[in-house]
């Protein structure tokens, strides 16, 4: 090989050296690929958290919205008396007989009457105050599950975001990759050619 050629192929040997190792593309593909692999392990967690929520809030505004008595009457199977009723029942019951038993009334159909009257209300009383708890329970844990789906929409958002920003970037960088490559090439070219006198 003539001394001259091998000058010209050792100088573009080094040009694409250099262009190996100044390339934009080259020296921050590292960099993207790393943020695109560790990205989602930020945000899986929360995704997948927020996918069950969300199958779960589905199914219980179905319910809700489908059969809204049957899931009170679901709820409703869990209902046992409060000891505040049980003894709310023997003050009221001994009341009532106190004064059944000082007016004469006592054992009389009447006296059994006030008697059922103020239990089934007393009952009616203390099944609507657990309800209302219970209910209130079970929008409390919708209100959560509603926060957990948001964050696992939140956490898919700022994930999709993420690698959008880190596939554009390499798309520019990849843009830039061929640029400096055939600008490069250009320059390879012209100075091999004037070299050689041309």
């Amino acid at each position: 090989m003539p001394m001259g050629a091998g000058s010209i192929f050792g100088g573009a040997g080094n040009l694409f050296g250099d262009f190996m190792s100044h390339n934009p593309y080259n020296a921050s593909k590292g960099y993207l690929d790393q943020y695109e692999h560790q990205l989602p392990g930020y945000y899986n967690d929360y995704i997948h958290r927020g996918g069950r929520a969300g199958s779960d809030l589905e199914g219980r505004y179905g319910s809700l919205l489908n059969d809204p008595g049957g899931l009170q009457n679901k709820i409703g199977q869990g209902y046992h008396q409060s000891p505040g009723f049980k003894f709310a029942l023997q003050q009221a019951l001994g009341a009532g007989n106190n004064a059944a038993a000082a007016g004469g009334m006592s054992g009389t159909p009447q006296h059994q009457q006030r008697n059922m009257k103020t239990a089934t209300g007393l009952a009616d009383q203390d099944y609507n105050h657990w309800l209302s708890n219970s209910l209130g329970l079970y929008n409390q844990g919708l209100t959560g599950e509603q926060g957990m789906y948001g964050t696992g929409f939140n956490a898919s958002n700022a994930l999709a975001q993420g690698m959008g920003s880190a596939f554009g970037a390499q798309a520019q960088n990849a843009a830039q990759q061929a640029q400096w490559g055939n600008r490069n090439r250009q320059r390879t070219i012209g100075d091999s050619l004037g070299f050689l006198g041309f």
